[in-house]
C-alpha cells in the first residue's frame, strides 16, 4: 500500500515540476481576464520578458507542498474507506469510484486552504493587465495564511470550495469515456497494447478536462479572490456565486472566456500522461530485464 502512493507522489511531483510553466500560463489566463489569450508559448515568453526568467516557476514550492499533502490525504482516505467497506472481498469498479468520490470530497474540504494560499503565491508579483486586481504581499505560506485570516476572515481560506466539489466528478467522467473508448477499440482487436491504453487514457482525460474546464476557471478566480469588482464573491463560492461568475464572464468575453488557458491545461495534462507512461514502460521493461537475468542465471 505504501509503495503505490510514494510512486504516484514521485510521478506527480516530477510531472508538476517539469510542466510547471504550463500551469503558470493557465492560471494567468484564467484570472487575468484582460490578458489577451495568445498561444501558450507567447504568454510564457511575455511573462519571462516582463517578470524575469524564473517567473514561470513562481510559487513552485507551495504548489508541490500542497500536491504532496493532497495526494497523502486522498490515498489515506481512499485506503481507509476501502478497508472498512470492502473488508477483504473483491472490489468492483463501482465501489472504487464511489470510494474515490468520497475521498475526493474529504480531500477538497481538508486541502482547499492550501490551494487558496498557493494560488495567491503563484500570482504574487505578476504584471496583471486587469487594473481591478488587488496585489498581495505575502512573505511565504505561513504569512499568507495569517494575512488572509486577518483581512478576509477564516472562511476566505475555503474560497472556491463549491466548484472544487463539482470537480470531484472529473475522474468519473474520465473513466466513463475511457471505458467507452476501450469498448470501441476491443471491437476491432482482441487485445490492447500498452500504447493503446495510454492513448485512450490521454484522450479520456483530455475530454474530462475540457468538459470541466469552466469550473476550473471559476475555482481559480474564487481562490484568488483579489478582484475589486465582486466583493460579495469572497464567500465560499456558493452555487449562486458560481453561476453569476460564469454568466459575467460569458457576457464580457463570450463563451470562449470560460476556456481561456485551456490549451496550456491540455498540453500539461497530455504531456504529464505521456511522461508517466514512458517512465512506467521503462520501469516495467527494466523489471522484466532484471527478472530475465535472474532466471537465466539459474539455468
Amino acid at each position: 500500500m505504501s509503495s503505490i502512493p510514494s510512486n504516484h507522489m514521485v510521478g506527480s511531483v516530477t510531472a508538476m515540476t517539469v510542466f510547471f510553466p504550463l500551469d503558470t500560463a493557465r492560471l494567468r489566463l484564467q484570472v487575468d481576464e484582460k490578458r489577451k489569450s495568445k498561444t501558450t508559448h507567447a504568454v510564457l515568453l511575455e511573462i519571462i520578458k516582463e517578470e524575469g526568467l524564473l517567473a514561470p516557476y513562481r510559487g513552485w514550492f507551495p504548489v508541490i507542498s500542497s500536491l504532496c499533502c493532497s495526494n497523502f490525504v486522498y490515498f489515506y482516505t481512499f485506503n481507509s474507506l476501502k478497508a472498512v467497506w470492502v473488508k477483504g472481498q473483491r472490489s468492483s469498479t463501482g465501489k472504487d469510484l464511489a470510494i474515490g468520490f468520497v475521498a475526493g470530497v474529504v480531500n477538497v474540504l481538508l486541502t482547499t486552504p492550501l490551494w487558496v494560499v498557493n494560488t495567491r503565491l503563484k500570482l504574487q508579483g505578476a504584471k496583471f493587465r486587469n487594473e481591478d486586481i488587488i496585489p498581495t504581499n505575502y512573505k511565504g505560506i505561513i504569512d499568507a495564511f495569517h494575512q488572509i485570516i486577518r483581512d478576509e476572515g477564516i472562511l476566505a481560506l475555503w474560497n472556491g470550495t463549491f466548484p472544487s466539489l463539482l470537480l470531484v466528478f472529473n475522474p468519473a467522467i474520465q473513466f466513463m469515456f475511457y471505458e467507452g473508448l476501450k469498448r470501441q477499440l476491443l471491437k476491432k482487436r482482441t487485445k490492447l497494447s500498452s500504447l493503446d491504453v495510454f492513448i485512450i487514457g490521454a484522450v479520456a482525460k483530455a475530454i474530462a478536462t475540457t468538459v470541466t474546464y469552466p469550473m476550473q476557471t471559476v475555482q481559480s478566480i474564487l481562490r484568488f479572490g483579489r478582484h475589486r469588482l465582486n466583493p460579495e464573491n469572497r464567500t465560499l463560492g456558493s452555487l449562486r456565486n458560481v453561476l453569476s461568475l460564469l454568466h459575467q464572464r460569458v457576457k464580457r468575453f463570450g463563451i470562449m472566456g470560460l476556456y481561456k488557458g485551456l490549451e496550456a491545461k491540455l498540453l500539461q495534462t497530455v504531456l504529464t500522461a505521456a511522461l508517466m507512461f514512458l517512465v512506467y514502460e521503462k520501469l516495467t521493461a527494466a523489471t522484466f530485464t532484471v527478472m530475465g537475468l535472474k532466471s537465466s542465471h539459474k539455468h
